[in-house]
Parts: structure tokens; C-alpha cells; sequence
């Protein structure tokens, strides 16, 4: 069940203070990941595809770092700080007319459930026919991400509105680029600094890149 964090114990209550009351208080952070031996697996893994592993390695990384599943919320006495014990994937997909829609994924630590799950959630997303988002959990219990396949990025800026109570974590997932014997993803992380920091987002990615050495 989700928690509230206890706001008068927290060693981060006073920036977490400082940096709500901002007009901008998000910051963005661009890294690359190694992905050459989770394609090779993915290849051996049926059903399984690029685009849902780094998806599911994502979530495995969200869930290991408690700061990505904390979320903003006015309270009866001010601002609190909602603790989601599991949070999924609201990815968007590119429609088979070449619009743009929402899904859901729902987290399951399991990689082959988690893909046998997701498969018909997305198959359904890419019909222009469908809903623009379809059955969704708790919208704050989200991490919303996206992917440009187009370009191997070093930076990236999410749409999110200005008035600083969206917290979710937002992601973007980049063009693989062959360097050598290696092949990377450029990973970008828009995130609120009132409640986490660069060691929280560094510590996501050391987390996502073990778990896609894992998949």
C-alpha cells in the first residue's frame, strides 16, 4: 500500500523546500547505457523485443530507487510526499497512421510475464481506432516514457505543465549506435528536484544498466 513520507524526519526536508517553492523546479540528465548484450539475449528470448526490454529494465531500475516513486501531493495541511510501493510504465506508442498514443504497462519483475502481458497492450495501442489511453492504474503511479528510434541523442526536453505538482518521472529512450565492439542507448531522465537529487538519477542509471545486463 502507498505511504506518505514522513516530511518532519526526512534528511531532505529542507531541499525539498527550497526547490518546490521554484517556478522550474525539474532538471534533466542525458546518459548512455550499454545495450549490445541485451539485444543478443532478446534475440534468443520468444515474443520478446528491444523496445519491451528496456521498458521492463527501466522499471526494475524505478523500483530499486525509492526516490522515482515518490509523488507531490497538496495535502489538507500543504504539500506531501506519496510513497508508491509499484509503479508502471505509461509508454507512448507510434500508431500505425503515424500518431502518437498512450498505453500502460503493467510492472512485473518476471521478464517473460511481463512481455507475454504486454504484447497484446501494445499491439492494440498502435490501432488508430483505440482509445488514446487505455485501462490505467492510479495516473500518479506511473513513470511516463517515450522513445525517439530516430537519433542517438545527447539531450532532451519532456512537455509537462509548468506549475511544479507533476512529479512523475519521465524518461526517453534513444537510437542504438554501434562504437566498436559495443552498442549504446542514450537514456534521458526528467525528474523533480524537490524530491531527488543527481545521486538519485546516477544511481537509477547504474541500476538500469544492471538490469539489462540481466534480461
Amino acid at each position: 500500500m502507498p505511504q506518505y513520507l514522513d516530511l518532519e524526519r526526512w534528511p531532505r526536508r529542507a531541499t525539498f523546500e527550497h526547490f518546490r517553492r521554484l517556478g522550474n523546479p525539474f532538471f534533466s540528465l542525458c546518459g548512455r547505457v550499454e545495450v549490445g548484450p541485451m539485444l543478443a539475449r532478446v534475440r534468443q528470448l520468444p515474443g520478446a523485443t528491444p523496445f519491451l526490454a528496456y521498458h521492463h529494465a527501466a522499471l526494475r531500475a524505478v523500483h530499486a530507487v525509492e526516490a522515482f516513486r515518490y509523488r507531490l501531493e497538496a495535502g489538507p495541511e500543504g504539500p506531501r510526499v506519496l510513497v508508491h510501493e509499484v509503479v508502471h510504465a505509461g509508454a507512448a506508442v507510434l500508431r500505425e497512421d503515424q500518431t502518437l498514443g498512450f498505453t500502460q504497462l503493467r510492472f512485473d519483475r518476471d521478464f517473460g510475464r511481463f512481455v507475454e502481458a504486454a504484447r497484446p497492450v501494445l499491439e492494440a495501442a498502435k490501432r488508430p481506432d483505440q482509445p488514446e489511453l487505455g485501462d490505467t492504474p492510479d495516473d500518479q503511479a506511473l513513470v511516463h516514457m517515450t522513445t525517439i528510434p530516430w537519433l542517438s541523442f545527447t539531450s532532451f526536453s519532456h512537455a509537462r505543465p509548468m506549475d511544479g505538482i507533476d512529479s512523475v518521472p519521465k524518461l526517453a529512450f534513444g537510437a542504438f549506435a554501434r562504437e566498436g565492439d559495443r552498442t549504446w542507448m542514450p537514456v534521458s531522465v526528467d525528474v523533480h528536484h524537490a524530491l531527488m537529487d543527481g545521486l538519485h538519477v546516477g544511481q537509477f542509471f547504474a541500476e538500469l544498466q544492471a538490469a539489462l545486463m540481466q534480461i
